[in-house]
């Protein structure tokens, strides 16, 4: 199943994308760069500019899953601020900072 690509980005603020994905290896997020590699670092992602550049961005994802690097490549709402870019819908944030509980309150497993 593959995710399709968000129209949302014209409707808002929000008029960039990256693509992201799992790594496959470890279920790591990670995005697309410049280079048509992985980064873990949301500030290091390939930015489309414009919707022929997000197709290519998508497409190269596609492939990323293809080979077996990455799981479920899509791409994602960013806005660009003083901190650099940040994802625009909660999940995508959630994805990019890490858990949203402090990990000494977390339940074991099975608990």
């Amino acid at each position: 199943m593959t995710a399709p690509i968000q129209k949302s980005a014209a409707k808002t603020k929000a008029a960039q994308q990256v693509v992201t994905g799992n790594r496959l290896i470890d279920g790591v997020v990670v995005y697309l760069d410049a280079a048509g590699g992985w980064t873990e670092k949301i500030q290091d992602a390939r930015v489309a500019e414009g919707a022929d550049d997000l197709e290519d961005a998508v497409a190269t994802g596609k492939e990323g899953e293809k080979n077996r690097i990455v799981v479920e490549a899509y791409p994602i709402d960013v806005t660009r601020g003083p901190d650099g870019l940040r994802p625009v819908r909660i999940r995508e944030k959630i994805r990019a900072e890490g858990p949203t509980v402090r990990m000494d309150l977390a339940r074991p497993v099975g608990a």
